[in-house]
């Protein structure tokens, strides 16, 4: 159930980073005195992926960890 909820959520994240602001406010306030939208959308993406870097690291690291503390059954061995 948790993993479902998770997932609901967090793929939105994922499929349209457009949609989450993350720049903060001063870098918002310099990019769009300056009049180059562009400009700005362009920091916005690339602070978006680069939050979204370590958030995946965690999960894969996490993954390798439950497999290996996960008991084996006998059809694996």
């Amino acid at each position: 159930m948790k993993k479902t909820v998770l997932v609901v959520i967090g793929i939105p994240f994922f499929l349209f980073p457009e949609v989450t602001e993350a720049q903060c406010a001063m870098c918002r306030a310099v990019l769009e005195s300056d009049g180059n939208v562009s400009t700005a959308e362009g920091i916005n993406n690339g602070i978006v992926y680069l939050m979204a870097m370590p958030y995946l690291a965690i999960a894969i690291l996490g993954y390798f960890v439950y497999k290996m503390m996960k008991p084996k059954t006998a059809q694996e061995v």
